[in-house]
């Protein structure tokens, strides 16, 4: 099995590709083995005596100035993000693991509960070091305090944000389960991506791969050839899948290729008795989207829409300071300068007023490429006092941010869907050696200083993903749920059906994790 360090940078057993690759579960109990009984576990008090051979964490001082780009095989050459040599300097294994135990004593949120038993001797390797450095705590509910530590290959890291580029067929699936009997359903199909090519529709149920029965396979050797084919590891690859389509079979080969995601899509105008109503799914909070947005927002803006239904449900996050500039295109002038998400970290950190992200009326100016936007340079706005946003479980991070910050200038958000993730917290992603770290280092509140949905945020009407109707229709549940709700002001009364399917069959995402954050980025 090539090594999956695709969906957590971390390399694991074929067998626990079952719940790893399949699904993005973090640990074994999601297929019956490990992970503990439900409850709290009391944090380990951080040690400062060293055990034989290991560093004294008081001592180490300054992670950056000390230890970064010490690698044990720098990287030479030109970083074509950059444009400048690559940082690397000759170091050791000693020195990359160093650099994480400083780091994380030093910026990690919950640096008083990482465990002290963790001995750099017992690592070959940074990333699986990296790994062991968290909370071991569980939430009441016996879910991981902290389900977001993970790592990305640097290279691939700066071609997803700010090119939006990932390296596949262009499909996000939706998924029922890891166990067999497995259901996965076609979710997004990219425009001009190699699943679009070969005709693959929204709804599309997931049968055979490579000649192996993906709904019922649970032997290794079926698993690893299967996620061999879901997770491309080369540019070229060639696999052959199966579909169902209503009572069709769909025969298919796709071929990998590194496919650039449109972060917005469907911006349409729709007519209804109050008015015209705008709509938009949006994705991913990267580079790219800073100017995906502005042309959205003109385009409603220049239609004369006066309500607006924001499809965040496939969106799990991204750049807090393009959800900043969202809520402003959201909110209007109304909003600009008031606070879109204060960010608290651990007590040793020194804040700032970068910390506090603002509502801002002027792009930011990302770097991505031909479509980077002028810094400065003014939004578009709708000047709208209340808002519909469509969510799923999969609605995450920077996304929810944008519900809370609006929430949090009594904006009336109107929720349709499914209960969010639950991700208050946030990272500056931090590249050391060709590997990206992401450690939780703040939780975000809004101007009201409410932060704490660890749960989710909850609905205003519980609505299932409807898998048989594209994105944009206006007879897909949820969009026609929310244009319902904004003219009468009542879930309608079907919906409570979908709220009991939606409890049966919980749907999940497949994604790396890398799509469900919030960032923020600190001088170092």
């Amino acid at each position: 099995m090539k090594s999956p360090t695709r969906q957590d940078g971390r390399t694991t057993p074929s067998l626990r590709l079952i719940c790893t690759a399949i699904a993005l579960a973090s640990t074994l109990a999601a297929c019956g083995g490990g992970g503990g009984s439900p409850g709290t576990i009391s944090p380990a008090p951080v040690s400062t005596s060293p055990s034989a051979g290991e560093p004294d964490i008081a001592t180490l001082g300054d992670a950056f100035s000390n230890y970064w780009n010490l690698c044990a095989k720098p990287r030479t050459g030109i970083d074509p993000y950059t444009n400048k040599p690559y940082p690397d300097r000759q170091g050791t294994l000693r020195d990359e693991l160093t650099f994480l135990r400083a780091w994380t004593h030093q910026n990690y949120l919950w640096y008083k509960e990482v465990p002290t038993d963790v001995r750099m001797a017992d690592f070959t390797n940074a990333i699986d070091y990296f790994g062991k450095l968290k909370t071991p705590a569980l939430t009441a509910s016996g879910t991981p305090k902290d389900q977001f530590h993970f790592t990305y290959d640097t290279a691939e890291w700066d071609k997803l944000n700010n090119s939006g580029i990932e390296l596949g067929y262009g499909v996000t699936w939706s998924s029922a389960g890891a166990t067999a009997p497995r259901t996965w359903n076609v979710a997004v199909v990219e425009p001009g991506s190699p699943a679009a090519a070969a005709g693959l529709r929204r709804g599309d149920r997931l049968t055979v791969i490579d000649g192996v029965d993906f709904v019922n396979a649970t032997d290794a050797a079926a698993v690893e050839k299967i996620n061999d084919a879901l997770f491309p590891d080369t540019p070229g690859e060639s696999h052959s899948f199966s579909l169902q389509r209503g009572t069709d079979t769909v025969a298919v080969s796709m071929q990998a290729q590194d496919v650039t995601a449109l972060s917005v899509k469907n911006t349409r105008v729709i007519d209804t008795p109050a008015g015209k109503v705008g709509y938009l799914s949006f994705e991913n909070h990267n580079a790219v989207a800073e100017r995906q947005l502005i042309d959205s927002f003109n385009t409603l803006k220049t239609a004369g829409v006066t309500g607006l239904v924001l499809d965040l449900r496939y969106n799990g996050g991204g750049l807090l300071h393009i959800a900043a500039q969202l809520g402003y295109m959201i909110a209007g002038p109304a909003s600009a300068g008031k606070v879109f998400e204060r960010l608290q970290f651990n007590d040793k950190i020194k804040t700032d007023s970068s910390d506090t992200i603002l509502f801002s009326p002027t792009a930011y100016g990302f770097a991505a490429g031909a479509g980077t936007v002028p810094k400065g340079s003014a939004l578009p706005s709708l000047d709208l006092t209340r808002v519909t946003v469509l969510t799923t479980d999969g609605t995450c991070s920077a996304s929810e941010s944008v519900i809370n910050a609006l929430r949090g200038i009594d904006v009336q958000v109107d929720i349709i869907g499914a209960q969010t993730c639950g991700k208050p917290y946030g990272f500056t992603p931090v590249p050391n050696c060709g590997t990206t770290y992401f450690s939780i280092e703040f939780q975000g509140v809004n101007a009201k200083g409410f932060g704490d949905y660890g749960d989710g945020l909850a609905p205003t009407c519980a609505v299932a993903d409807d898998l048989t109707r594209e994105l944009g229709d206006t007879n897909e549940a949820l969009l026609s749920t929310a244009l319902s709700y904004r003219s009468t002001g009542i879930c309608p009364a079907q919906t409570r059906s979908s709220a009991q399917a939606m409890a049966i069959t919980a749907r999940t995402l497949v994604r790396p994790k890398v799509s469900q954050i919030a960032i923020h980025t600190r001088a170092r």
